[in-house]
């Protein structure tokens, strides 16, 4: 069995538990949680080492191990002439209202001048004015496809497959919608790495149609200027769908999923019960069990 250990960040321990919340099990002692998921087996302990054992662990856990190297800037693919690109990302996975939005975006070299202009860079960077300003102008001038998980749907798929398969087939439907608009893709597209290669395709093995040949690459939202694109306009859509969703309620939803939420969700659900909810959050969370309580 291959085991790795690594100690990382309250910040990175929590992101970890979020993606694979589905996947937890009885928490061993001086542990803070065990997830159980195919080929890996994590723990995360209270002094903040985390146990990864299984076939995928050595996988898994690469994702989190620190860069001996400093990370390329965003402008690195025209210094390279990385160009044509195409690069996706998701946004909504970590919060509790709101639909998950994925968005493959294709750029080239005549495209460069206008994403300097605009001060194209991860969407996490940018504030939500930002992106209202920014994404509208992106989307007239790049091809992309957008899909828009919205949470009724989300809940239900969920209660058969995890987030990750649930992005995974997101990410590959928006590479065949890209595709299909663009005739090819490039020979470089990118996915901001969610999940292990060999775990994503494993999630896509019954799909009808899988794009190959797919680059995975952490925080390749940093260094890809097409999936900083998509990052922003996937937050773009989810921004404007939380806008909607907010209106039909007559009530501002809170993004993410923190403490600061917890009150606000409670003044939700009893406003607008478990239909509300059913309709505009995700029950998997954490937070749908302590309303109820």
């Amino acid at each position: 069995m291959n085991t790795v250990s690594l100690t990382l960040n309250q910040k990175q321990i929590d992101t970890l538990f979020e993606t694979y919340r589905s996947k937890a099990v009885k928490t061993p002692a001086y542990a803070q949680y065990q997830l159980k998921l195919d080929g890996c087996t994590i723990t995360a302990y209270d002094s903040k080492k985390v146990v990864f054992q299984g076939r995928d662990a050595e996988e898994m856990a690469a994702l989190f191990e620190p860069k001996t190297l400093s990370q390329p800037p965003l402008q690195h693919a025209a210094e390279l002439n990385d160009y044509p690109q195409a690069g996706s990302d998701e946004v909504g996975t970590g919060d509790y209202f709101g639909p998950v939005c994925v968005c493959a975006a294709y750029v080239d070299a005549s495209h460069a001048s206008l994403m300097q202009s605009l001060g194209i860079q991860d969407s996490k960077q940018l504030s939500d004015e930002q992106i209202l300003k920014i994404a509208p102008k992106l989307m007239t001038e790049i091809p992309y496809s957008l899909l828009i998980l919205d949470n009724y749907k989300y809940n239900q798929v969920h209660q058969t497959q995890n987030l990750n398969c649930i992005k995974a087939k997101l990410h590959n439907q928006a590479y065949l919608h890209l595709r299909n608009k663009l005739g090819q893709l490039p020979a470089l597209s990118v996915i901001d790495q969610f999940t292990p290669e060999a775990s994503y395709y494993r999630y896509l093995k019954n799909e009808r149609e899988i794009v190959r040949g797919i680059t995975f690459e952490t925080k390749a939202e940093n260094k890809y200027p097409a999936v900083a694109c998509g990052s922003i306009i996937a937050r773009f859509a989810f921004l404007k769908a939380m806008d909607t969703l907010s209106e039909h309620y007559s009530f501002k939803l809170p993004k993410g999923a923190g403490p600061a939420t917890e009150e606000p969700i409670q003044q939700f659900y009893e406003l607008h019960g478990e239909q509300g909810l059913m309709n505009a959050a995700k029950l998997h969370f954490k937070n749908t069990d302590k309303i109820k309580r």
